[in-house]
Formats: C-alpha cells, sequence, structure tokens
C-alpha cells in the first residue's frame, strides 16, 4: 500500500511516499529558512504564498524519487492541525482535489500524533505505555502515549513554546533563524553554568511549561550587558548566554518528562 503524505503547517512544503506504513521511499521538503530569514520568524501569509508555489512541485518530486505514478497511490495523508491556517489551507485544498479526481481515500492527520509515532518508523520501537515529550516550534507538549490514538496530555506550555523561546533569543542576541541551530552552536563555545537564568517549574506537581519568563530574563541581561558592562562580544559573553539560556531550557524539558 503506497500513501503519500502532505504537510504545509508552517514553513517547510513537504511530501513523502511510504510503503506498507514502514518503508520511506522519498521525502522531499522545501525549506523556506531564507525566505523567513530577515523577520526573525515565519511570516504567515508569505509561508501561504510560498507553499502555493511549492507545493504540485514538491508533491511530484516525492512521485518521481519513489518511481511511483500517481494511479498508483492507495490514499493520500495530510496534515489538518494545529498550524498555520492559510498555510494548512493550501495543503489540505490541495489534497482533497488530488484525491476526488483520482478517487483516493483521504486521511487528515494531527502532525503532533505524527511527531509521536514516527518513533515507529525506527527498527527499535517502544511498548506502550510510554512518555512522549513534542518539541516542535510552536509546541511543546508531554503526553502519555496509551496506544495509537490514545494519548493523555499531561503538560503543555502556558505561553511560549521552547522552540519560540529559541527563535525570540536568537533574535534578541542577533544570531538570526532559525534560533535552534544557531542558539545551539554557539552555545557550544560557552559555559551553560555561567548565567544563572530562571526556571519556571510552576506548581510542585505541575508537569506544564513556561519560557516567556526565561525569554524576558535574556531580554533584561543582554539590556544590562551592552548598556551597562559594555562587555566585548569576543570575550566570549556572548557564547555564555546561548549556553546558559539553551541549559535552562533543557533543564526544564528534561526535569519534567523524568
Amino acid at each position: 500500500m503506497n500513501i503519500l503524505g502532505i504537510d504545509t503547517s508552517c514553513d517547510d512544503t513537504s511530501a513523502a511516499i511510504v510503503t506498507d506504513g514502514e518503508k520511506v521511499r522519498s521525502n522531499i521538503v522545501h525549506s523556506q529558512v531564507t525566505l523567513h530569514h530577515p523577520y526573525g520568524g515565519v511570516v504567515p501569509e508569505l509561508a501561504s504564498r510560498e507553499h502555493l508555489r511549492n507545493l504540485v512541485p514538491v508533491v511530484q518530486e516525492a512521485l518521481t524519487r519513489a518511481g511511483l505514478e500517481l494511479g498508483a497511490l492507495d490514499g493520500i495523508a495530510v496534515t489538518v492541525g494545529p498550524g498555520l491556517v492559510g498555510a494548512l489551507l493550501v495543503g489540505l485544498s490541495y489534497a482533497k482535489a488530488l484525491a476526488y479526481v483520482h478517487h483516493l481515500p483521504l486521511v487528515g492527520i494531527n502532525h503532533l500524533e505524527g511527531h509521536i509515532l514516527s518513533i515507529f518508523l525506527e527498527r527499535e520501537v517502544p511498548s506502550f505505555p510510554f512518555a512522549a515529550l513534542t518539541v516542535s516550534g510552536g509546541h511543546t507538549s508531554l503526553y502519555e502515549v496509551k496506544g495509537i490514538g490514545d494519548y493523555v496530555l499531561l503538560g503543555q506550555t502556558l505561553d511560549d513554546a521552547a522552540g519560540e523561546a529559541f527563535d525570540k533569543v536568537a533574535k534578541i542576541l542577533g544570531l538570526g533563524y532559525p534560533g535552534g541551530p544557531v542558539i545551539e552552536k554557539t552555545a557550544h563555545h560557552g559555559d551553560g553554568a555561567a548565567i544563572k537564568f530562571p526556571r519556571a517549574f510552576l506548581a510542585p506537581d505541575s508537569l506544564d511549561f513556561s519560557f516567556s519568563g526565561l525569554k524576558t530574563a535574556v531580554s533584561l541581561y543582554v539590556k544590562t550587558w551592552y548598556e551597562g558592562t559594555k562587555i566585548d562580544p569576543k570575550e566570549g559573553a556572548l557564547e555564555d548566554i546561548a549556553a546558559s539560556f539553551q541549559e535552562a531550557v533543557i533543564d526544564v524539558l528534561s526535569q519534567k518528562l523524568m
């Protein structure tokens, strides 16, 4: 059974062909990083227009790489949420039209469920139940996975997601976009214990997350750094800020998960 998967939930136009639920025959991703880089984050309108331009060639490339024609498909799966509304509509509308014309079954997918179940594409898979931490762009959530389709939300972000915090802090530090890779690269040469940024653990038994306070703490620290101490970035202060911020995020994520 050959399934075409389509995802336009944010700023990547993606299509893949999966056979028998396990074999990934192709996986094509058109990144919009260069487009959104000047803005320090994803601009929804620009993302939607870019999906319109790229979705058809991306799907065609996925079919070509898999060595298949549209007639060889047995179904189509498409992300229906969560994500940017305009971007989601591009993928959903195209998938519905394709399914209608070729008389194929269409399945709407929650892409967070897709993240959780992607582990079953690996050779070693977990047994139920297991804990799943999804840290994806605008989502930071902790689930108890009892079975396929059976999930209990244990905790989620109450404000900024971890990915959003990385993007915003990268912008504050003038490192560019996307924030995750550039902060990780910068932090590699810094001391994660240099600055005691706050950890928001919330109530004693809470499994929810909050990163807006950490983002504000970094912003205030940088303001003092530039306007007060006038530390030369060449002396390693920038690397220490990045490393200490990253350490604070990972500390909360890992402790809540454990």
